[in-house]
């Protein structure tokens, strides 16, 4: 559980190096990108603890027993959501990894198409509607929910909080705290879909350092210079 709760926070923290553009984006992929071992970490820090809590909590889902119709209480509910989040956090990791990390490694994409892939797809639409940035905020929200309830029901389980107090606070503090990793995401795929943020829809809100990005094809060796996308209402 750590182990991936580390990674999803780290992620969308990293990730949100794009509301200050490609160059700062692409500075922070290399970063990554020049750690030691940096394959030892991803296999045994991510993908195989992401493997294990994903198949496993698969199963448990799928064993689970929600009685949320007779009994509408709302650990109930919360029970339900995290089966079902989880199911729905499976299905959007396993589709985003597809996308880039395998993408990477079977050598379709390099880290510099990352920035403007995501740019494209999350401002696609289809009849008006930003589809994929749609499911990268559904796929963000049932990610972070269901680390913020798995650590509470963590807690609750293994005897960390006892007493009912200390179990309402810290309900409080990790829904707060999962409210705000949510937002950072969400404030992420918003900047990509529109060029907006939440602070603000005018052209101010975006980076006023934004340099001008490069969009690779990942198909082909050459490099096209734009300049950066203006805001837009979402």
């Amino acid at each position: 559980m750590f182990p991936v709760g580390v990674f999803l926070v780290s992620h969308l923290w990293r990730n949100a190096r794009a509301l200050r553009g490609q160059v700062a984006f692409d500075a922070a992929v290399r970063d990554i990108n020049h750690l030691p071992l940096l394959p030892l970490i991803e296999l045994f820090g991510n993908f195989v603890p992401l493997a294990f809590h994903a198949l496993y909590g698969v199963k448990l889902a799928f064993d689970g027993r929600p009685n949320v119709g007779r009994y509408p209480f709302s650990k109930n509910w919360l029970y339900t959501l995290q089966r079902v989040s989880g199911i729905v956090a499976f299905a959007f990791i396993g589709w985003h990894l597809w996308e880039f990390r395998v993408a990477k490694l079977m050598g379709r994409m390099s880290t510099d198409a990352f920035y403007p892939t995501l740019a494209e797809h999350l401002s696609s639409t289809t009849a008006g509607v930003p589809i994929l940035a749609v499911v990268y905020l559904v796929g963000i929200a049932a990610s972070t929910f269901h680390f913020a309830n798995g650590l509470r029901t963590f807690a609750f389980g293994w005897g960390v909080c006892i007493t009912r107090r200390s179990q309402r606070v810290l309900g409080a503090f990790l829904a707060v705290g999962g409210l705000f990793v949510f937002l950072v995401g969400a404030d992420t795929v918003l900047y990509f879909a529109t060029g907006a943020r939440f602070a603000g829809l005018s052209e101010s809100s975006a980076s006023t350092t934004e340099q001008r990005c490069s969009v690779v094809d990942p198909g082909s060796n050459k490099t096209t210079v734009t300049e950066p996308r203006a805001p837009r209402s979402p």
